[in-house]
């Protein structure tokens, strides 16, 4: 027989092996570091023994290995185990990814961003696919096998990403649609508070999300959520409002307990005492709780008749009893309406016998303002010297300058307001009006001396006798143009000069310098042509004047 002829029949009594396909082998050694295995080949393969961990094994078994190469540099058979499950499970997951199906696994490790799993191949599971809210411990997985969908595959780099969470989602979404068939408003139900906002508390029904909103929680005011439930508490709620084409469920608390506003108008009529503990102290005023889920306001401003209270929190602390008064109730709103002050008598209500209109009193100075003088009659009482009511005859731009903060103060009583709680002084009214006898003390063409009390663009205020003044006009000033005032006069300068008008009823006296030499018939004159500067025009009253004067004046000031 010819060598060749040897070869091909040695050769045929082989089965037909590839490198790269699994094929079967009988176990025929077993070693303490590899397992000898025979493929009906020529030679033998051997196989690490760790690949065949956890596995119990006897000489004779069969198994399935890859034939990686039918001969090696010692001409031995290579195989193994692991890869030949490897890719008998890849082609599994590829086939249940094409088809859309789920795989179970086991977690193996946490790497970074996820975590490692075993679903008959190595799949990478990302941190965000883990679960529908993102855990903060991965360990707490290790070891537990799931269902998992593959989202996607890699077959060069033999990639898997898993994902967990649409594998819930999938399940959350067949439990709504089954909870949104069966379930209507008035429906008792159970669920576990799954998330706090400041609105509201967000609820797990068996893998339907219901709102219970802060509003329907308590009858009575609640400032958050948190106040009343927390994270995994389970609640008996009732359905309030099923919205199936938004997958939207409303949920109640307070709805399975006896509404305490019913009837409040019969339990709490206007005027009624009641009894109550502080809850909450805000800018406006303090709530007031008289019984379980009901409150009151007391605004700041019926705290007291007379004190000034900035803050509820300066006479109030929360916890603190108190007793008030009914002043109103609104049952569809919720809202009652307290105050504390209706328990005393409003010293308001007799303020008019005590400071008759008329009355001269003299008490101190409590606060300046611009516009007036706050004068303390007694403790939480004020009355109001208006800026206007200091003199008859100064102009006086801000009551500093004739008045002090502490010093008393004479004044008579001018009118009572009780529904606005004001009452109006007056200290020129104690004296005569001067103004009233004015055309007996100045008359045009009479010659006058004073001194500049203020300048102002239009002119210069000249103080007269009995604090009486006059206004220069800028066109009084000299018989040539004068383009600013201050070129002719300054305050504190000694002026003399003649009288060309007395206004009893706008309290104005008018004066021209340029008119000291003029002859009666001139003055006259002079008298009509300054006539024609009304106050909508060239002139203004004094009242008004010296709101646009551009220096002011202080007694003693030059």
């Amino acid at each position: 027989m010819s060598q060749a002829t040897l070869s091909e029949l040695i050769a045929g009594s082989f089965r037909e092996l590839h490198e790269g396909s699994i094929v079967k082998g009988r176990i025929l050694e077993i070693k303490p570091q590899v397992i000898l295995v025979d493929i009906g080949y020529k030679s033998e393969g051997a196989i690490p023994s760790n690949e065949f961990e956890d596995e119990d094994i006897q000489v004779g078994d069969e198994v399935e290995v890859l034939l990686e190469r039918l001969e090696n540099d010692e001409g031995m058979v290579v195989l193994s185990k692991e890869k030949a499950a490897h890719k008998q499970n890849w082609e599994k997951i590829v086939k249940v990814f094409q088809e859309g199906g789920l795989v179970k696994g086991k977690v193996k490790g946490v790497v970074k961003g996820g975590l490692m799993v075993n679903v008959g191949v190595e799949a990478f599971l990302p941190g965000s696919q883990i679960d529908i809210i993102p855990p903060k411990d991965l360990s707490e997985y290790l070891g537990k096998v799931y269902e998992f969908k593959i989202v996607k595959i890699n077959d060069e780099r033999k990639n898997i990403v898993l994902s967990r969470r649409e594998v819930i989602e999938a399940e959350r979404a067949e439990q709504r649609q089954k909870f949104l068939d069966g379930v209507n408003p008035g429906d008792k139900v159970q669920g576990v508070v799954k998330n706090i906002t400041d609105f509201g508390v967000f609820v797990d029904l068996n893998g339907m999300d219901g709102l219970l909103h802060i509003t329907d929680m308590s009858w009575g005011r609640l400032n958050h959520p948190s106040e009343m439930v927390g994270i995994g508490q389970a609640l008996d709620l009732v359905i309030l409002e099923v919205n199936r084409e938004k997958e939207r469920v409303s949920l109640g608390l307070k709805q399975l307990q006896n509404n305490p506003w019913e009837n409040i108008e019969a339990r709490y009529p206007v005027g009624h005492n009641v009894h109550g503990k502080v809850t909450k102290l805000v800018a406006y005023g303090a709530f007031v709780e008289v019984e379980e889920g009901v409150e009151g306001l007391i605004h700041v401003s019926e705290l007291s008749w007379t004190k000034r209270i900035a803050r509820p929190s300066d006479v109030l602390t929360v916890g603190q009893e108190v007793n008030a008064v009914v002043l109103g109730i609104s049952k569809e709103e919720r809202k009652i309406s307290l105050g504390v002050r209706q328990l005393d008598t409003n010293p308001w209500d007799d303020i008019d016998a005590r400071y008759p209109v008329g009355t001269t009193l003299k008490r101190p100075i409590r606060n300046l303002t611009a516009y007036g003088a706050f004068v303390e009659l007694e403790e939480g009482i004020d009355g109001m010297i208006h800026v206007s009511d200091l003199s008859w005859t100064r102009k006086i731009n801000h009551p500093s300058e004739i008045l002090k903060k502490g010093e008393e103060v004479e004044a008579t009583v001018l009118g009572i307001d009780k529904a606005n709680q004001r009452i109006s002084l007056g200290v020129k009214q104690l004296e005569t009006d001067p103004w009233n006898i004015i055309d007996n003390r100045f008359k045009v063409g009479d010659v006058v001396k004073g001194r500049v009390a203020k300048i102002a663009s239009f002119g210069a205020f000249v103080e007269l006798e009995d604090d009486i003044d006059g206004l220069v006009h800028i066109s009084q000033l000299s018989e040539d143009h004068v383009a600013k005032v201050k070129d002719v006069l300054n305050v504190g300068d000694e002026v003399e000069a003649r009288v060309i008008k007395v206004d009893k009823v706008e309290r104005r006296i008018g004066l021209s310098v340029k008119a000291m030499n003029y002859t009666d018939d001139q003055v006259k004159r002079e008298s009509q042509a300054f006539e024609a500067l009304r106050p909508s025009t060239d002139l203004v009253g004094l009242e008004q004047a010296f709101k646009f004067a551009t220096e002011e004046w202080r007694p003693g000031g030059s």
